[in-house]
């Protein structure tokens, strides 16, 4: 909210008040008719008058019908003088109830004071918000080269054991740990422990996770700033706040500093479209200056994460600095077993849950991915109305993670149907007659994100290495929803566009890229990448047009060859892709077993592609 929005509403409030002030103190008087001095020495005479209570110069006159009027005579007058010299017999006085009533002290003060009171306060009301507003703002003029520090609470410590996997990494770390807590054993030896150390690795994998792990462990205090809050708009703010955060952090020694996201001003100077950024580059200049400015004895330890470590400044990363890179990988099937049980902590777990199961199904998720598997689980329990989160609920959260939640809703016709039903059969039996295919995990025909249909095929172990035959079983596969519908239909549909797309790049990888294609052990293409944009954006052409033209010739010969193993396979096993279709028209949804139960009577043996 702006001071000029805050300054209004407390004016409204002031107005407020004094309105319920005068209000509480002035009631309106009741509705009266108002008698000259002359018309009421008239009624006294004529005997109409039965009472007049005097109160000040205010007369307040009851009739003897019971009607009330009011008037008023002169300031410090005598009634009873007033009314005999405006010809009232003696009579007439005696006969009538004459009473004087005298004003509190409070009613008299309060109507003499309060009103000037009243405009001097609300003065003074707005001279202090006015004098407030200005004192903020010469506070935001002297604070603005101060870092926004933020310091960890000990209340949510992590230590080591509530980070799984990442076995190396936290042992790199373990040495960081004991210099905080016995600096004296390394530098009595004349070690020197690393100044900076560089947490590199994909996105959630825990890079913040670990640096909060090293503060728990070493029991100091955890500064933690982004790099992005260095930089303004006005140039030397960012150089600034650096010199104020790394201040703080020796002022608190022994303690961490770290930076996240330290790319935002850690890029390479010089290199990008458009020139450098003044104030980015003198941010990044004080970083360097503070880190290689270090005692010998400094007990501060500076981390750093970023996502992009090869478009940091060689001067950040080079020893006396960041000498130290730790690298946080995806986490395998054992670390990904082992995040979900920590997830599970404080969920009510199911007895038939698989941990290792739902391991085999998430390859290439984070930990952060894994921790909103466990979430989305126990959603979809708990609005099922379910006491425990059980395996289905996991494998179903590890499908909406990876493309988005079933579209049962979407309307179909049966010809649609069938044909998603025989496109996807196509792939899983091509899947399962090759035998360097990965095994069918489950085989969907309900819609999800944008596919109207999917097969997940699996390895049962993480693969890091992939040979020339299983990348030929993969394209095959990808053909087999595009042969089944050709061999099924005579025609083909949009459905298979995707596939389409997956294998001819596929294709183009295995000729240009891995150099598994009969033009020999060669690569084509050279890619650049700016580190202004931070992604590749464009692609050299190292090669002839000759060469270009015998790559073509190399990727439409795999995918042809793609597409003759998948049309074989169904051809040699049209019942079966018969019976697979048949099924999934009728249950939707075929997981693993189910699968190999249907195929189990036709005996299929795997072939080689």
């Amino acid at each position: 909210m702006s001071n000029l929005s805050k300054n209004i509403i407390w004016a409204v409030i002031t107005l407020i008040v004094i309105s319920l002030i005068f209000s509480f103190f002035f009631t309106p008087a009741p509705s009266a008719k108002t008698l000259s001095l002359s018309q009421l020495a008239s009624d006294i005479n004529a005997g109409q008058v039965k009472q007049i209570k005097v109160n000040g110069s205010e007369l307040d006159i009851t009739m003897t019908d019971g009607s009330a009027a009011v008037s008023q005579k002169e300031d410090g007058a005598d009634i009873t003088s007033t009314l005999k010299n405006l010809g009232v017999n003696d009579q007439a006085l005696q006969n009538m109830d004459l009473q004087v009533v005298n004003q509190s002290g409070a009613q008299y003060w309060a109507s003499l004071l309060l009103p000037p009171l009243l405009e001097l306060l609300l003065v003074g009301v707005l001279f202090w918000l006015m004098f407030r507003q200005a004192r903020s703002g010469v506070n935001q003029a002297f604070n603005f080269g101060r870092s926004n520090l933020k310091v960890s609470s000990f209340k949510d410590r992590v230590m080591f054991k509530d980070v799984a996997g990442l076995k190396e990494a936290k042992e790199e770390l373990i040495e960081v740990v004991d210099f905080l807590k016995t600096p004296k054993k390394f530098l009595d030896l004349g070690a020197r422990i690393p100044r900076g150390i560089l947490l590199m690795g994909p996105p959630g994998t825990g890079k913040t996770l670990v640096a909060r792990a090293i503060a728990g462990e070493s029991n100091v205090p955890f500064f933690f700033i982004s790099a992005s809050e260095f930089v303004e708009m006005f140039v030397g703010v960012g150089a600034s706040r650096t010199r104020d955060a790394f201040l703080t952090a020796k002022r608190a020694a022994p303690a961490i500093l770290f930076i996240d996201e330290i790319d935002a001003v850690g890029r390479q100077r010089g290199a990008g479209m458009g020139g450098g950024n003044d104030e980015r580059e003198q941010t990044l200049n004080q970083i360097l200056v503070e880190m290689d400015g270090f005692d010998r004895d400094t007990r501060v330890i500076v981390l750093a994460a970023t996502n992009r470590p090869d478009v940091l400044d060689p001067a950040l990363l080079r020893p006396g600095r960041f000498d130290r890179r730790i690298i946080l990988d995806l986490p395998d099937m054992k670390d990904r077993e082992a995040i979900l049980r920590i997830h599970a902590e404080g969920k009510t777990i199911g007895k038939d849950v698989d941990f290792r199961r739902v391991a085999q199904r998430t390859p290439g998720f984070s930990g952060a991915d894994l921790a909103n598997l466990m979430n989305e689980a126990a959603i979809a329990a708990a609005r099922h109305g379910q006491k425990m989160i059980g395996q289905a609920d996991l494998l179903e959260a590890a499908e909406k993670v990876i493309m988005g939640p079933e579209r049962r809703s979407r309307v179909i016709s049966q010809h649609e149907k069938e044909i998603t039903a025989y496109h996807e059969g196509g792939h899983a039996l091509v899947a399962a007659s090759l035998k360097d295919a990965d095994p069918v995990q489950k085989v969907s025909i309900i819609s999800r994100g944008f596919a109207g249909g999917y097969t997940m095929k699996l390895p049962n172990e993480d693969v890091h290495l992939k040979t020339r035959a299983q990348f030929l079983a993969d394209l095959a596969m990808m053909m087999g929803g595009y042969a089944s519908e050709k061999l099924t239909f005579g025609d083909i549909s949009t459905g298979a566009s995707n596939d389409l797309k997956e294998a001819s790049d596929l294709a183009r990888k295995l000729v240009t890229k891995y150099g598994m294609s009969e033009l020999g052990p060669m690569t084509f293409g050279k890619t650049e990448e700016m580190m202004f944009l931070g992604r590749e954006i464009s692609s050299e052409k190292n090669y002839s047009e000759k060469v270009a033209s015998e790559i073509d010739e190399e990727v439409k010969k795999f995918l042809m060859h793609a597409y003759d193993v998948a049309e074989k396979v169904l051809k040699s096993h049209k019942a079966a892709l018969k019976k697979v279709a048949d099924t999934l028209m009728e249950k939707e949804v075929l997981e693993q077993d189910d699968f190999n139960a249907v195929l189990r009577p036709f005996k299929i043996k795997p072939i080689t592609a």
